[in-house]
């Protein structure tokens, strides 16, 4: 009631009233859930476009987190009694769930406080993956709960107990349906907005509990129709989700943990923005750290024409940093590589050298060419490949050596191997 009272006396803020929801045809329910979102984040965040803001962050964090609590505790109180009331194992596991949806949710918002502390002597880099811990640490509680619900579910079908079911306890576990349904769109919209992972991982549970009650609900119906219960397998059934949820938490929060390689779409923005200066005429050794979520820091070697004016080129650079800042919120560093592009005899070798090493594999690149003449003119450069390529790097340089020696006997080769870890390489033009 508090909670409803208070949406009620801030949504007098919105465009969009509650009681214009209620008398909306088709869609009403959609367009109430579009209200009260927009109207707390906009009540409690105003600056929410801003979202590689730490700050910001850390407001869409406690907001998600006290949202959470207010909700999972009202819910968990109506269903404990219902359980109590009709003797429901599925109801009262359905009830612990939503106990550790709003500890969970205690969880989130102490981790987002922490993780928007700023960074320390011991932490240079500032404390974003607490955010990602969190969502580990709720994930092995869900699967715990589910665990010990599947053990009560599978004693009571070899030992079932008579179930009762009445209006009332099917009005209250409807009620919490609804209400679950809204908390999960609004951290789905809330974890879209600043990409947490813990917020997606909220709302997937969220809607995974609103499965699970909707089963309870049939279960109940048809107890309430039939005198029949089936009540301990739908336990079962409650359980066996409360376990895939939290397995696939798990898989949403570990792989950041792990060293998660950025997505392709990334990968190919950053390549357009740097490729479109007309100074530079290829990139490599690209690679993004995460320290968190608007915490990345992106680095990789901007090939450069040799003959250009140095401070020109080291004024681009600059250029290509603030650019990168702006679009993803990232600390770029740029090494600048100098390449010869007036000489013919370097040219036409790299051409030569890009035709062999196709042969590794149809990704691989070139860079850093040098040629130091003399009687046994001497080839030094590096080979990019990717990470999943079985070959050595021994029997890759080996392979590049015996077809340069096809090519002209004389020269020798210093090569060296460097491996790329996402599939999008950097391109060269």
């Amino acid at each position: 009631m508090v909670l409803i009272l208070t949406l009620t006396k801030l949504n007098k803020h919105s465009r969009i009233s509650l009681k214009q929801c209620t008398k909306r045809g088709k869609g009403r329910f959609s367009l109430c859930v579009m209200s009260l979102t927009n109207l707390l984040i906009n009540k409690f965040i105003p600056n929410h476009e801003n979202k590689n803001d730490p700050a910001v962050r850390e407001k869409f964090g406690v907001l998600s987190g006290v949202v959470g609590i207010l909700c999972n505790v009202v819910i968990s109180i109506g269903k404990f009694f219902v359980g109590i009331a009709t003797s429901s194992i599925a109801v009262s596991a359905d009830a612990f769930n939503n106990i550790s949806d709003a500890v969970s949710s205690v969880i989130t918002l102490i981790c987002f406080k922490t993780s928007g502390n700023p960074a320390d002597k011991d932490h240079p880099f500032g404390h974003g993956r607490i955010e990602y811990i969190s969502g580990l640490i709720v994930s092995v509680a869900i699967i715990f709960t589910g665990v010990e619900f599947t053990k009560s579910s599978i004693e009571k079908v070899f030992d079932p107990e008579p179930v009762s079911s009445g209006f009332v306890p099917i009005l209250i576990l409807l009620l919490s349906l609804f209400v679950k349904l809204w908390l999960g769109l609004f951290n789905k919209k809330a974890g879209a907005m600043i990409n947490s992972a813990a917020m997606k991982a909220t709302a997937f549970d969220s809607i995974l509990d609103c499965v699970i009650t909707l089963t309870i609900l049939v279960g109940m119906l048809i107890t309430y129709c039939t005198g029949v219960s089936i009540d301990a397998y739908t336990g079962v059934v409650v359980a066996l989700f409360i376990i895939f949820t939290g397995v696939s938490m798990i898989k949403e929060t570990i792989n950041p943990l792990l060293g998660q390689a950025p997505d392709d779409e990334t990968i190919k923005t950053i390549n357009e923005i740097v490729l479109s200066y007309p100074d530079v005429l290829g990139i490599h050794e690209l690679l993004v750290h995460n320290y968190g979520p608007g915490r990345s820091a992106v680095s990789f070697h901007a090939e450069m024409p040799a003959n250009k004016n140095i401070m020109e080129l080291h004024e681009e650079i600059e250029d290509i940093e603030k650019k990168l800042k702006n679009k993803f919120g990232y600390s770029a560093i740029i090494h600048m590589d100098p390449v010869v592009t007036d000489d013919e005899h370097v040219v036409d070798m790299k051409e030569k050298l890009s035709k062999i090493i196709k042969l590794v594999h149809k990704n691989a690149q070139i860079y850093d060419l040098r040629i130091i003449p003399g009687n046994q003119p001497t080839l030094i450069f590096h080979i990019s490949v990717p990470y999943y390529i079985i070959q050595k790097d021994s029997e890759i340089k080996s392979a590049v050596e015996l077809s340069i020696k096809a090519l002209d006997p004389k020269y020798k080769c210093i090569i060296e191997i460097d491996r790329i870890y996402f599939e999008s390489q950097p391109l060269n033009k």
